[in-house]
């Protein structure tokens, strides 16, 4: 997991979307846990445009609010740089 939020952290730093994606998680606060439910529900439908394990390890990520802190720590150190 921590591979895919590095990851996903130079993707929206290369994107330019780093500081926006970092500015939404830390003000969704409680509502992350529902953007992971909602993740796992859709993930099999969008199965043919995105790889669903991207989208089942963004949602085990949401979930859990040490790794969302630790991925907003990777957005806003990867902006810095």
């Amino acid at each position: 997991m921590a591979n895919y939020s590095a990851a996903l952290a130079r993707k929206l730093h290369a994107l330019r979307l780093n500081d926006l994606a970092a500015t939404l998680l830390e003000s969704g606060g409680p509502l992350t846990f529902l953007g992971a439910q909602a993740l796992y529900m859709v993930a099999p439908l969008f199965g043919p445009l995105t790889p669903e394990n991207d989208a089942m390890a963004l949602a085990q990520i949401l979930e859990d609010p040490a790794s969302t802190r630790d991925l907003i720590k990777s957005l806003t150190e990867v902006s810095q740089h």
